[in-house]
């Protein structure tokens, strides 16, 4: 839970996170987080930020290569070795 978490936050800040690192590079002198931040554009910024987030969640459930009726099978260990979770061979196509 907490690496979507992560992932989503990033998606949303990345953004924000560009455009400091545009006014970094073209400034000659750097005025500090608290005035870029200040004058940046937050709510277009905001706005970009959400729609890569919802893109990237959108594009992430619908791209699954499993259908919903697949059987998983858990990791077991087998013999002292750990056999990793997989789909049934007998489960619908």
């Amino acid at each position: 839970m907490t690496r979507i978490v992560l992932e989503n936050l990033f998606f949303f800040l990345l953004p924000t996170l560009l455009y400091l690192a545009y006014v970094a590079y073209t400034e000659n002198e750097w005025p500090g987080l608290g005035s870029v931040i200040r004058a940046a554009p937050l709510v277009k910024l905001f706005v970009a930020g959400a729609a890569l987030m919802l893109t990237t969640l959108i594009l992430l459930s619908t791209s699954s290569p499993n259908s919903p009726h697949d059987v998983y099978v858990p990791p077991i260990v087998e013999d002292g070795k750990l056999r990793p979770g997989h789909r049934a061979p007998d489960a619908p196509q």
